[in-house]
């Protein structure tokens, strides 16, 4: 694997120096059986190993169908590795990671209830009166910019309203790790900025560790304390980081034009580019 110190990585956040790291994924294999008893297992990822620091901001990019999700969903504990180990807090993950909050792509909001029910569903379910859950709520959808909007449905707020509704949704259970699978894949352009302005002034409020999967190579040097990429796939490996050293707190748009953005978005794309490539013909040849 090929590691790229760069710039100094930002401080830890006071009083996390001697914590553990929040999420450590060691030779991680993750394979799937195959569909008749004559077909071998399908390996989607081979010997993983990935730590993310308590506080620390994380992205992976690579081709599709790496094993991006794949890796996230193990770190979530949806997947079982068939090899290696998970950890969370220095302890071996058994079942659901019950220290993260994970925001997927596609959106997880019910129709029929309102924005504030819908972000203190979490707490209704995990047994918080419902006063001081609808509370909450309200706390968090202001946070968001959406505080006038609480009594309103899915169906009348726009695809970047309905974003900030699902991100207050799994803030309000205040996780220690967010897992996030390209939570704003589906947005324009000009709207995934304003959202990635909107998560790091939050998660510059208390720096939880972020797991951020993504297509989007600008996006991931913009948001990230480091970046991680992925090789193409079947046996999908980690092949290289990057740690980014652009000073924070950081403007989705500005940071984009710093010369030191670039260099290091050409430094990452030369070492991508082949992956991107191979996923592509791969691809191209199923169909």
């Amino acid at each position: 694997m090929i590691v790229h110190q760069g710039a100094a990585a930002p401080p830890a956040p006071c009083g996390r120096a001697e914590r553990q790291a929040a999420a450590r994924l060691e030779g991680v294999r993750i394979s799937f059986p195959g569909r008749t008893p004559k077909e071998a297992e399908f390996i989607a990822v081979e010997g993983a190993t990935l730590v993310v620091e308590d506080g620390e901001f994380v992205s992976i990019v690579g081709p599709t169908g790496c094993g991006k999700s794949t890796l996230l969903n193990a770190a979530a504990g949806l997947l079982i590795p068939s090899r290696g180990q998970v950890s969370i807090f220095g302890a071996a993950l058994d079942g659901l990671n019950r220290d993260a909050g994970y925001l997927f792509q596609a959106e997880a909001l019910f129709p029929w209830k309102t924005v504030l029910e819908n972000v203190a569903i979490g707490l209704d379910v995990a047994g918080v009166p419902s006063a001081q859950a609808r509370e909450r709520a309200q706390h968090w959808l202001t946070r968001v910019g959406l505080g006038a909007f609480a009594q309103r449905y899915p169906h009348m707020l726009s695809g970047g309203q309905r974003k900030r509704v699902g991100l207050a949704q799994v803030l309000i259970r205040d996780p220690k790790i967010l897992l996030m699978d390209e939570p704003f894949g589906p947005l324009d352009a000009q709207t995934r900025q304003i959202m990635g302005n909107l998560l790091l002034d939050l998660w510059s409020l208390d720096r939880k560790a972020v797991l951020f999967v993504t297509h989007d190579l600008d996006e991931a040097i913009a948001l990230s304390d480091r970046v991680v990429i992925m090789s193409a796939g079947p046996a999908s490996r980690i092949i290289g980081e990057w740690r980014v050293g652009l000073a924070r707190p950081r403007d989705i748009a500005e940071v984009r034009l710093l010369p030191a953005f670039h260099d290091l978005h050409r430094e990452i794309w030369g070492a991508l580019k082949d992956e991107v490539v191979k996923g592509y013909l791969q691809t191209e040849g199923a169909a």
